[in-house]
């Protein structure tokens, strides 16, 4: 999987100790765009336990997806209003690779939307992947796009740059998060462009290559996240279940880097385009538990 290759290829960020750098960390509340709570996360980490690892962090929302939906359904009614809720499009792992033109797909989505969350309406349809671009065109990867258009949904997407562009151009005007701002290390050109492009994609920035090294913000990251301060997300994509031991440090590692830009710019990243999107109460300013 494309994830595993982003490991391999030094993706995930070393955490420094405080003070190894002379900026200050960023200390304001986050906001966890990218986080599953999928089945067998829920037995080692029953909602009480996640809810205190995203406390600790200074995370005060979160945008929650799962596979399948019901760990969505059980952590948002134990979380509250912050924290979003996404109808997935995966039942099971089978799913991952032939959803795009399974009309039971489109189908489990539209009685998952009509029954709701605890936290009320569903906002959003994701994560989903796209292994191959060509598969943005299939049938039930259209209808879904035009329906979260319609319905005034978020889609949070797993796919290449090509895909980016036939998805919002099946349903212009869509909010698209675009997980990990691409899945190969897309050119900050591209990404640009497609930004440039398509006003209602915002980039999600878990495991994306070239963004820091060593814990110091790239200088063409800096200049790209400066510009378009409102138009990235962070997010700790728990997709497998060890990623939850290491929630805090995820985190810190956020607050490392965000230290290294304007004010105004990291509060954008970390929580404000978050609650914009989503209508979220205003979160006081919180340096995380220790």
């Amino acid at each position: 999987m494309q994830r595993r290759r982003l490991l391999q290829a030094g993706a995930a960020c070393t955490v420094l100790p405080r003070g190894a750098w002379a900026q200050p960390l960023y200390a304001g509340p986050m906001f966890d765009a990218h986080l599953h709570y999928n089945d067998d996360a829920q037995q080692p980490h029953p909602p009480a336990d996640v809810l205190a690892r995203m406390a600790r962090a200074g995370v005060r929302g979160a945008l929650v997806n799962s596979r399948p939906n019901d760990g969505t359904l059980r952590l948002v009614a134990e979380a509250g209003p912050q924290w979003v809720p996404f109808v997935r499009l995966y039942r099971n792992r089978a799913d991952y690779t032939g959803w795009f033109a399974d009309d039971g797909i489109r189908r489990m989505v539209l009685a998952q939307l009509e029954a709701g969350s605890p936290a009320g309406p569903f906002r959003g349809l994701g994560e989903f992947h796209l292994y191959d671009s060509a598969n943005a065109d299939g049938p039930t990867a259209v209808a879904l796009m035009k329906l979260a258009r319609d319905r005034g949904l978020t889609v949070l997407a797993h796919v290449d740059d090509v895909a980016v562009d036939k998805l919002l151009g099946h349903a212009p005007g869509t909010s698209l998060i675009w997980a990990h701002t691409g899945i190969a290390g897309e050119p900050l050109a591209r990404v640009r462009e497609l930004l440039e492009k398509h006003p209602g994609l915002c980039g999600e920035l878990s495991y994306r290559p070239g963004l820091t090294q060593d814990g110091r913000l790239s200088s063409d990251w800096r200049a790209l996240l400066t510009r378009h301060a409102d138009r990235f997300l962070i997010g700790s994509d728990t997709w497998i279940t060890q990623r939850w031991q290491h929630y805090g440090d995820l985190f810190a590692d956020y607050r490392q880097w965000l230290g290294q830009l304007p004010a105004e710019v990291a509060g954008r990243i970390a929580w404000g385009n978050a609650a914009q999107r989503f209508g979220l109460r205003e979160a006081s300013a919180t340096t995380p538990a220790t």
